[in-house]
């Protein structure tokens, strides 16, 4: 980020659909198609380096009494932030004059406008310096070669060489592609956050190194400067649909990449804090955000919601993993809004409504607004600040009315209502969002938060998540199967949503239920497997079977912050663990039933230093490299 790439594994770039080179939302260039001696090279391979390198390997026979076998490897290396390198390699007996050609194209179209297909046609393109240059109203761009083309046609987009290759010899071109004026992408995951790339997986499970691995690349792909305060850094929701900050996303994501450090945290709360409403009225202390659809049962919901509950109860878990003092006290008047609000919101013992203050109550709503309750008083308690008691009261009223209200019986033991409508009416459907019920956040000691729901409900929602109506087998299904309404493709109603088996997974492992944790965890990693470890935030939520493979979602972003972010969450939760710096100590309640065999987790972050822990395949946890005087809990 801010750049991208997007071509099929064939490696030419043809205009065709999403494929070109993007910029800030713009696509810089649509075209860039390689033809050797008249000809196109014949694919072979094409895989990611990484997550902003990809690399193609096509071969060409330039003549045709040659034989079977190729005499020429054309090699292409895509870089996301605009550069191209093309390499020939020879592997003839005899001297080759080859001419090469590299036709070019771009509509300058934004991405939004390519996505819908309303693009126009290519626009004219003009000599300059060495390569090619187009303009239209809304922006510039060049391509500039090196080495200069001995010929460029402008009318034709058409840059050519005359190449001479020795036997076993080798030539290399760069195209850069750039707006005028503008200097190349300097992405914030290659300086300020390199420390990232350092966390390790080590585990008899082959798959664990490799998601980590993906998992931390694509965070550090995603990562963005607050263009004002560049220090501060934040996740975008993922590429190619939604390349800025998506407040609610940007949150949930810093939460779960804590035990990689409180850097992306710190960052992500002071560019939102910037952003939080002021002055007087029922929004003031609001986080903004925008609607998001939420499938076919319910209105649009409000992200602001959602991040304003979620920004105090990463605040107070980003403590407990060793944000600084200095930092906490800067970001607490804006977790106190956070809280003011909440408390104005919730009223006395009333649900708190999403979008607020018209719409439906929801599940995962209420679960949010509860857990920032007790975290934040947990936090305003420790620093001395007032409002912990309303909290305090506020959030057992909550768990109250929840529990009267919310609870739908049924033959099967009962289950959570997806929502209860302005009338108070139940919507009785089993949706992933439950699983947020489970997710009670980290207080002192490494003591959890109590939840919402009482051991029996507990323990009836344990059975669900793990039942074949909503573990699809390759995770967490965002609607149950027997639902009305099901739709394995629908990103609220069917499909799977790895940020929401993340969450499943960490809240049945701290809970108990490990058997059903170690299930969806098993099925996430097997769909991790068929996405090149680059896991989307979703996809399609089918059952597995043998043999068979997740579909992939059309709509999916894929990095996604989120995903990436589950990745890493996935893992930690085998460790179970949980840090409280200000006081000095770590606990660990690792899943006993190791369900990948033995997971040694290195170069973590906790209390700012080095955290190293390995689980055995007996499902015991060990502390190998921590901060001084960072003590083990009990």
């Amino acid at each position: 980020m801010p750049a991208l790439a997007i071509s099929s594994d064939q490696g030419q770039l043809t205009g065709r659909g999403l494929e070109g080179f993007y910029r800030a939302g713009r696509r810089l260039l649509s075209r860039c198609e390689v033809r050797v001696a008249g000809r196109e090279p014949v694919p072979v391979q094409a895989r990611m380096v990484s997550a902003d390198r990809a690399r193609f390997v096509a071969t060409l026979r330039p003549f045709a009494d040659g034989g079977p076998d190729p005499d020429v490897v054309v090699e292409r290396t895509r870089y996301a932030d605009g550069t191209e390198r093309i390499l020939l390699r020879s592997a003839a007996g005899r001297p080759l004059r080859l001419p090469v050609e590299v036709s070019l194209g771009t509509d300058l179209a934004e991405l939004g406008a390519v996505a819908s297909g309303k693009t126009g046609p290519e626009l004219a393109a003009s000599v300059h310096d060495s390569g090619l240059r187009w303009s239209s109203a809304t922006g510039h761009c060049m391509v500039t070669a090196h080495p200069a083309p001995a010929d460029a046609l402008a009318s034709a987009g058409l840059l050519r060489w005359e190449v001479e290759l020795a036997p076993g010899g080798s030539w290399s071109l760069e195209l850069r592609v750039r707006p005028e004026g503008a200097g190349p992408v300097r992405a914030v995951g290659h300086g300020a956050a390199r420390s990232l790339a350092t966390a390790r997986a080590v585990c008899d499970h082959p798959g664990a190194r490799a998601l980590l691995d993906h998992s931390v690349a694509d965070l550090q792909a995603l990562l963005l400067r607050d263009p004002d305060h560049p220090a501060d850094v934040h996740l975008a929701a993922g590429a190619p649909w939604r390349c800025g900050l998506a407040p609610a996303e940007a949150l949930a994501a810093a939460r779960m990449v804590l035990p990689l450090g409180t850097r992306i945290a710190v960052g992500t709360l002071r560019t939102l804090g910037r952003r939080q409403l002021t002055g007087k009225g029922p929004r003031a202390g609001m986080i903004p955000g925008p609607l998001r659809n939420t499938g076919p049962h319910l209105p649009p919901g409000c992200t602001g919601v959602e991040a304003t509950l979620l920004f105090p109860a990463l605040l107070a878990e980003a403590w407990r993993w060793g944000l600084s003092a200095r930092e906490t006290e800067e970001l607490l008047p804006a977790a106190e809004r956070c809280l003011r609000w909440l408390l104005a919101a919730a009223g006395d013992g009333e649900l708190l409504t999403d979008p607020y203050p018209d719409g439906p109550a929801r599940c995962e709503t209420q679960a949010h607004a509860y857990r920032a309750a007790l975290l934040g008083a947990d936090l305003l308690d420790a620093h001395g600040r007032s409002g912990t008691t309303e909290l305090r009261q506020c959030a057992e009223r909550l768990r109250d009315t929840f529990r009267a209200r919310f609870w739908v019986q049924d033959r099967a033991g009962g289950r959570p209502a997806a929502a209860l409508l302005a009338d108070g009416r139940p919507v009785p459907l089993l949706t992933g969002g439950v699983a947020h019920l489970l997710d009670t956040g980290l207080l002192g000691s490494g003591v959890l938060a109590p939840g919402l729901l009482d051991k029996v409900q507990t323990e009836q929602l344990a059975r669900l998540l793990g039942g074949p109506a909503m573990d699809s087998g390759w995770g967490l299904r965002s609607l149950g199967a027997k639902e009305a309404a099901y739709n394995p493709f629908g990103h609220r109603s069917g499909a799977v949503r790895v940020h929401e088996t993340a969450v499943a997974v960490a809240g049945l492992a701290a809970v108990g239920y490990e058997k059903e944790a170690s299930a969806l965890l098993l099925g996430v990693l097997a769909a991790a497997e068929a996405f090149g470890y680059r896991l989307p935030e979703m996809y399609a939520g089918e059952q597995r079977t043998e043999g068979g493979a997740p579909l992939p979602h059309p709509a999916a972003c894929r990095p996604a912050a989120t995903a990436a972010a589950a990745g890493v969450q996935l893992l930690t939760a085998l460790a179970g663990i949980r840090p409280d710096a200000p006081s000095g100590t770590v606990t660990l309640r690792p899943v006993r039933g190791a369900p990948l065999g033995e997971l040694g987790l290195t170069a973590l972050c906790v209390a700012g230093a080095p955290f190293s822990v390995r689980v055995s395949r007996l499902g015991l946890a060990m502390v190998e490299e921590a901060a001084e005087g960072l003590q083990l809990g009990v």
